[in-house]
């Protein structure tokens, strides 16, 4: 049974994320035939290239037909230079990352940017599977957003289609301006405000405590005022966020990852005042594939 660019349907993806790296081995009808995890190597280019190759070997073990190759990443290739750029994992940046794991392993790859495989992943079989116009959302150490139409992304002529985490945050109060220092050089980037570590930077700010957003979400659970009060700030600034990218883009649905399933319900009434349509409601998913979204997105880069 041959299938994508005469592969036998065989297909390798690969997440590379701030602290893992995750790799699937994908048969005919997306079945999953194999997947390894391993630790992501830090401010080491060299050893997250070596890192890549073993995992790819480790997925490609017994296997006799070749398999075609797509990488989830946290940036884009610049079509302008070929080298990486907007990655929060530095390393990489400034780089012909493309390039090199070809020559590493051997055949040539296909890189996307994270969120927009997350998009791919859910909008071809996930959880906006039919949907015209997807826009998906991971929320975790950063802010990312990827964009699909028509079951194809939209990365646009410089490869940032979608980086939605790197605009002001709309609609900003006085005390929200201008915000912290972003990573990226700007200040009051959208990121600084919904990713986790900027949950938890706002919730120092305000309490004078110092707790991960996953102990301020637990936290809140158990009624503690203070937590439940920085998870509305959030839930707050995100819909202001989305709301944005919904008077641009007008999406069918929007999928949010990051294991916010707090924000499910809430998120849609809050955005409501800010979307610029006498129908000011959306709809607003939880992944299909969880945390795999991105390693089957990555898969699909050859389809």
């Amino acid at each position: 049974m041959t299938g994508p660019s005469g592969q036998n349907g065989l297909r390798i993806g690969l997440d590379l994320g701030g602290s893992k790296i995750e790799g699937i081995l994908m048969g005919p009808g997306a079945t999953e035939l194999a997947r390894y995890r391993v630790a992501t190597p830090r401010n080491d280019y060299a050893a997250t290239i070596a890192a890549i190759a073993d995992l790819t070997a480790r997925l490609k073990q017994g296997i006799t037909a070749g398999a075609r190759i797509g990488i989830a990443v946290p940036g884009s290739i610049s079509p302008l230079t070929g080298l990486m750029q907007n990655a929060n994992s530095t390393w990489l940046n400034a780089r012909p990352f493309d390039r090199d794991l070809a020559v590493a392993l051997a055949t040539p790859v296909r890189l996307a940017n994270d969120a927009n495989c997350f998009a791919l992943s859910e909008a071809i079989d996930g959880a906006a599977e039919n949907a015209r116009i997807v826009f998906g959302v991971i929320l975790g150490t950063g802010c990312g957003g990827g964009l699909v139409v028509n079951a194809r992304l939209l990365d646009g002529p410089r490869g940032i289609g979608g980086e939605w985490g790197h605009n002001p945050l709309p609609w900003a109060t006085p005390d929200e301006y201008p915000g912290s220092l972003c990573w990226c050089g700007r200040k009051g980037c959208l990121e600084t405000w919904v990713s986790g570590p900027g949950m938890a930077a706002d919730h120092a700010r305000v309490t004078g405590e110092a707790h991960t957003a996953v102990e301020i979400a637990a936290r809140a659970r158990c009624g503690n005022g203070a937590a439940r009060a920085t998870l509305f700030r959030h839930a707050d600034r995100l819909a202001r966020g989305l709301a944005h990218v919904v008077n641009i883009i007008d999406p069918d649905v929007m999928v949010l990852g990051g294991g916010l399933s707090h924000l499910y319900e809430l998120l849609p009434q809050l955005m409501g005042p800010h979307i610029f349509a006498d129908r000011g409601s959306i709809v607003i998913k939880a992944p299909k594939w969880g945390d795999a979204s991105g390693v089957r997105g990555a898969a699909r880069l050859w389809d």
